[in-house]
């Protein structure tokens, strides 16, 4: 039977759309589901302010009766330009083993990035950052994915390669438990950075949780939109203060505040690191639904997480190579360790292959590459 792809638009669209991949993982124990609720407002233009930049539209793929795929296809002009060639994208990809899918989804993919004046397009990638539901698992497919990033069976990554895809960029995940010992050298050198005048730590003011996360909003604009290696090839967007004020809604009741950081010199805010606990832990328990008889599962979840995720850090490009990035990881593990014991390791994603600083500086501290997650890109 003909393979057609239809748009979602319906209730019973959307459905589908979540429910294939319970099907195509079933056979996957590591698998978690996102919540179903955020991948939801990606697509929604009142809650994804992507849309006013750019186009998204999802798909479902049918053969013999049955959806058999789900993707989505996107682009954001003013960044896309940046790219070289020009790239739309594709992302949120799940299908089942058959080639003549997986061409299906790509010869249509680019249709329709032809028809918008695109040459060229990358995935997954997602409608949004790309620290999160961004690029295939390409390594360790027997851990569970961290929350924020998408786990794939191997067979995706032949199915892609067979239809051209060419791998663009490699990003890497570095894992931590917290019963290795901290190194020594780098607990004295932190010690030393801490002890300087004018530098102060803290864990994040959970009566003052807005102002702080305006400080994180400051330096984060402020580090990623000055970095010192410009072949990362990472497109900024500057974060708002709705984004922020957003996250901080959904963050507030699982934050650990001691996994929160901020780094002050002479009173200015410099240096911030987020981690959260994995949400995926509970999103696996519940299906990845979140009705209201799952929130006190979710409010008690700190208390036995045992998985942490670096989500996000930064430095302000004058307070750089001062040391704060160090110091902020080093009190990070050593208060959330404290603060939440159940914790059995920490996983810190996406980092760029291109960036040896970075992969210096994690190794340093005790870190170790163990996943990656690739994104391609596809010219026609």
């Amino acid at each position: 039977m003909e393979i057609h792809v239809t748009k979602v638009e319906s209730q019973n669209d959307i459905d589908a759309f979540h429910e294939l991949p319970f099907r195509i993982y079933k056979d996957y124990p590591a698998w978690a589901p996102p919540f179903r609720f955020e991948i939801e407002n990606i697509f929604d233009p009142e809650k994804n302010d992507f849309f006013d930049k750019g186009e998204c539209e999802r798909f479902l793929v049918h053969k013999d009766g049955r959806v058999v795929a789900r993707f989505a296809l996107m682009n954001t002009p003013e960044r896309d330009e940046v790219l070289e060639p020009k790239m739309g994208g594709i992302g949120f990809l799940e299908m089942e083993e058959d080639q003549k899918l997986a061409q299906k989804i790509i010869e249509f993919a680019g249709e329709w990035h032809a028809d918008r004046g695109y040459s060229a397009m990358r995935g997954p990638i997602n409608f949004g950052e790309n620290d999160m539901y961004w690029g295939l698992l390409v390594e360790n497919y027997d851990e569970p994915p961290i929350y924020g990033m998408f786990y794939h069976p191997p067979y995706y990554k032949e199915l892609l390669e067979e239809t051209g895809a060419q791998k663009l960029d490699d990003h890497w995940s570095y894992k931590r438990r917290f019963d290795k010992p901290l190194p020594e050298r780098m607990v004295k050198i932190t010690d030393r950075i801490e002890s300087r005048p004018g530098v102060e730590l803290r864990p994040i003011d959970m009566k003052n949780i807005y102002r702080d996360a305006e400080y994180i909003r400051t330096i984060y604009n402020d580090a990623w939109s000055d970095q010192e290696i410009v072949e990362r090839e990472e497109e900024f967007t500057e974060l708002t203060r709705d984004t922020v004020e957003a996250m901080v809604k959904k963050l507030k009741p699982v934050m650990i505040p001691d996994s929160v950081l901020l780094a002050f010199v002479d009173g200015e805010p410099a240096s911030f690191i987020v981690c959260v606990p994995d949400l995926n832990e509970v999103s696996k328990e519940t299906g990845g639904r979140l009705k209201w008889w799952h929130y006190p599962k979710l409010l008690w979840f700190k208390r036995r997480a045992r998985h942490l995720r670096t989500l996000v850090f930064g430095t302000r490009p004058q307070y750089r190579k001062m040391g704060l990035e160090a110091l902020t990881f080093i009190r990070g593990i050593e208060y959330t360790h404290a603060a939440a014991p159940s914790l059995e390791y920490l996983e810190g994603a996406w980092v760029s292959e291109k960036n040896w600083l970075m992969q210096r500086s994690l190794e340093a501290l005790g870190c170790h590459h163990h996943k990656t997650h690739r994104t391609y890109k596809w010219e026609f």
